[in-house]
């Protein structure tokens, strides 16, 4: 959990400082909103790049162990950022700067492509079976973890730097606590054995030999279902942390601080509920809950503009908590549904291409990016929310799809 955190920390303070000031220090020619999809699509490239560590993490997960994996994506996730510390902006090196911008976050993507599956598989092999919607919910906890650090990093050094010196160099100081967070997480890390599961399958030498090759010929089906399930929590997931803080601050010119303590008060409740969530997958199983929070973000999505165009200050943090629990529900089931879909020696594979290509399909790659155009073109949120709705409706057609030992605890 606290690598996982620390991980999407890395991955949300880019998120954020993209809908926040990017535009200004990187694409300070275009007018604002323009200037603010241009950092969206930078924002996209993490999402891109994923696939990418899907499939090459995923592969080395299976063959060469999963705490190796997870040491390494954290590694290559700390430099990155770290480097991000020290980027000139345009005004010093012009376009070489969001240039280099885009090769950094794309090596993030990579990383967190990596990522994600060794966290759960490590949490899941190392536990009991009948506790394995649990023990990966702890994993899961982990975005929620990272992004209310990052909002508590990026809350503190604006409210304690005048607006002049945040965007001069401030906005540079939660981007370099990333080395110190790294070295902790990598602490942690090498202290960890690699999971008794793995251990049997490498002394039987029953390791996959071409994971990625047998998970395209024989799984399919789990491919499609594991990761059309991705698409409805990864687009809410957009809406609340990420398009939620460019609308709220720019469209409605409310303050930074709102938006940011709407962000920690939501991330705070996701944090306390996917635990609990997860615990409560291995009593009733993983559909019932991850089709309840489906079902709950529909009124999210039809009426979250609403609400926050009240400029309520009470309503805009009450509806990005109550955002931040559907989407709860959702992602406490999703760790032990997706690795449910995949036989034992090839979880690690196919649990990251199903993971990764899943988010690239949904959109969630570009939904900020979707979700300004719409804005734009359309000068309303209507849109926006059809989108948000269609896409709760591929997720449930894909539980729906689901084979019958994903509705049920776990049996390794």
């Amino acid at each position: 959990m606290i690598g996982t955190a620390l991980e999407w920390y890395d991955f949300m303070i880019y998120n954020m400082m993209a809908a926040l000031i990017f535009n200004r220090l990187f694409f300070p020619e275009a007018e604002p909103l323009t200037g603010t999809l241009l950092a969206f699509s930078t924002y996209a490239v993490g999402y891109i790049s994923r696939p990418l560590g899907g499939l090459l993490f995923g592969r080395l997960g299976d063959r060469i162990g999963r705490r190796a994996v997870l040491v390494s994506t954290l590694i290559v996730m700390g430099l990155t950022t770290a480097s991000i510390a020290i980027l000139p902006t345009y005004d010093s090196i012009g376009a070489l700067a969001p240039a280099i911008l885009v090769l950094l976050r794309l090596l993030q993507g990579v990383a967190l492509g990596g990522e994600w599956a060794g966290a759960v598989l490590l949490a899941v092999e190392h536990g009991r079976p009948e506790r394995s919607g649990l023990n990966a919910s702890w994993a899961q906890t982990g975005p929620a973890m990272g992004t209310l650090l990052s909002a508590a990093v990026i809350g503190a050094t604006t409210f304690a730097l005048p607006e002049d010196s945040f965007i001069a160099w401030g906005w540079r100081i939660p981007f370099a606590i990333s080395m110190v967070l790294v070295l902790i997480g990598l602490w942690i890390r090498r202290a960890i054995d690699e999971t008794p599961f793995f251990r049997e399958l490498q002394e039987r030498r029953a390791t996959a030999e071409m994971p990625v090759r047998e998970i395209l010929r024989d799984h399919k089906r789990s491919l499609l279902v594991a990761g059309g399930a991705r698409i409805g929590p990864d687009v809410v997931y957009s809406l609340l942390v990420v398009f939620s803080v460019t609308y709220i601050t720019q469209t409605l010119a409310l303050p930074r601080g709102l938006a940011l303590t709407a962000l920690f008060s939501g991330a705070a409740a996701n944090a306390l509920a996917t635990p609990l969530l997860g615990a409560l997958t291995d009593r009733i199983g993983r559909r019932p809950v991850y089709a309840a929070g489906v079902v709950a973000s529909v009124p999210l999505a039809l009426f979250f503009f609403h609400i926050v165009g009240t400029k309520d200050a009470a309503s805009i943090i009450a509806i990005v908590t109550a955002g931040m629990l559907c989407h709860a529900a959702m992602y406490a089931a999703q760790g032990a549904f997706i690795v449910e879909q995949f036989t034992p020696k090839l979880r690690y594979t196919g649990a990251s291409i199903a993971y990764t290509f899943g988010s690239l399909a949904a959109g969630a790659a570009f939904a900020p990016l979707i979700m300004g155009t719409i804005l734009k073109l359309t000068a309303g949120t209507g849109g926006i929310s059809v989108y948000i709705v269609t896409a709760l409706g591929v997720t449930a057609l894909c539980l729906r799809l689901a084979r019958p030992l994903a509705n049920k605890p776990e049996n390794n």
